[in-house]
């Protein structure tokens, strides 16, 4: 089925785990929202500041290395070279670990003054700080979890990483809700209980995943013996994983922006924003389980020299996401309240959640159709001109809001300029790739 298989037959089998682990992120966020919710309006204008940031470690590792590492074991495995797979593999694990270990770092010196110039004050930044601080001790099982499940996505396995991923949301929910809320005989540690869920989940995520990859039940075989990490594998990761880390980081820059943009109108904007805005890292993983089925496909095929076939997978796979996420959007345009009203009763939190979601459901699929067509590019090696197209968005809402400083204009007009971005991102990607030599 990867070499000569129906291209939407196989897309819906290889994107069907990673459906399912997107009900582990939807659970989580839902959740965590719902009893961060119940802890007060500074708990959850916290974690509407540091939610951007953790969500970054996500993208970083799982989307941008972790797409570049799958496409690059889908070429391996495509030429028939499966000890070059096991070289990328244990390769990507050490960019992993050192990754994590810097972003651990940064977040622990640096989260106060950061989430200060973001617009957070009072007990909302105490809040922040508190989240971050705890949570930063799960970076690095973050960045170990997304290396060693990306490696096995890039075999063809998408069963494992994905129920894998489940079972930590559900881990996730359980320990943040216990000790966040103080249920049962748990003590009550607040928004840190809420971060420790996070450490437990992906520190025993990790250590399963090392397990399996070690076991005959593995098409990829890895030893862990980091004597076998390359510098050469790491500069071809790094040369392509590189550009690719711009895509979330560009992405969340936006979402800063618009943070720190909307913080201006007050406690209540900012926290409807932080609902809403969760959503919108929600409709990431979508087009992320469509995306990620394609990457091996589109690598596959290109280590084979089938580019015709590889062109078909990433149109086919970018149609079915932006049809998806159009169908989402428009839900939520029309009735806005299917998810607010999940997190708040506050009139004013769901006056600036529901404005968002009535005018920014219009860009949902054009931001589908352009994130996945960034994953079918790091199937192919190439990411440059999608990363073009993210930094277009960003642009938009940088001079957005410039104009928006000057003309203090209302609420709504910020997010129309989000709209606006996704659009431009979308249509931009798709020129891009279609231009493309692969």
């Amino acid at each position: 089925m990867m070499v000569e298989g129906p291209i939407l037959a196989t897309l819906a089998k290889l994107s069907v785990p990673n459906l399912i682990s997107l009900c582990s992120a939807t659970v989580v966020s839902i959740a965590e929202t719902t009893y961060v919710g119940r802890l007060g309006l500074a708990s959850l204008g916290g974690i509407a500041l540091a939610f951007p940031i953790f969500m970054l470690m996500q993208m970083l590792s799982a989307g941008a290395l972790g797409g570049t590492v799958s496409g690059a074991v889908s070429r391996a495995f495509g030429a028939h070279d499966k000890a070059r797979a096991e070289s990328v593999a244990i390769s990507a694990l050490a960019i992993g670990l050192a990754f994590g270990l810097a972003f651990a770092t940064l977040i622990l010196l640096l989260g106060s003054p950061m989430f200060r110039l973001m617009g957070g004050q009072g007990d909302i930044l105490h809040e922040a700080v508190a989240f971050s601080s705890m949570a930063a001790l799960a970076v690095i099982p973050i960045w170990a979890t997304n290396m060693l499940a990306s490696a096995a996505r890039g075999s063809g396995n998408m069963v494992v990483p994905a129920y894998t991923l489940l079972l930590a949301g559900l881990v996730q929910v359980g320990v943040g809700g216990a000790l966040g809320l103080g249920l049962g005989p748990f003590p009550r540690f607040g928004i840190m209980g809420v971060a420790l869920g996070q450490v437990v989940a992906f520190t025993g995520s990790a250590l399963f995943l090392a397990a399996y990859l070690r076991s005959a039940r593995s098409r990829l075989r890895m030893t862990f013996d980091f004597r076998k990490v390359s510098i050469a594998q790491i500069g071809a990761i790094m040369r392509i994983g590189g550009i690719a880390m711009l895509s979330p980081l560009l992405s969340v820059a936006a979402v800063l922006t618009l943070t720190t943009i909307v913080a201006r109108y007050g406690d209540a904007a900012l926290a409807g924003y932080g609902v809403a805005v969760r959503l919108e890292f929600l409709l990431i993983p979508i087009a992320f389980s469509v995306g990620v089925a394609c990457v091996p496909l589109v690598g596959t095929a290109i280590g084979r020299g089938d580019v015709t076939r590889a062109r078909a997978v990433a149109w086919t796979a970018g149609s079915l996401a932006a049809g998806v996420l159009a169908i989402v959007g428009g839900l939520l345009s029309l009735y806005p309240g299917l998810w607010v009203a999940i997190f708040t009763s506050d009139p004013a939190i769901t006056f600036a959640a529901e404005t968002y979601f009535r005018i920014a459901g219009f860009g949902f699929p054009f931001f589908g159709l352009g994130l996945c067509l960034y994953f079918a590019a790091q199937g192919a090696g190439r990411v440059g001109g999608p990363i073009f197209a993210q930094g277009l968005r960003l642009f938009l809402v940088l001079v957005g809001g410039a104009y928006l400083a000057i003309f203090e204009t209302p609420l709504w007009s910020v997010f129309a300029i989000s709209t606006a971005a996704m659009i431009t991102m979308g249509i931009g990607t798709a020129v891009f790739v279609k231009r493309a030599r692969w």
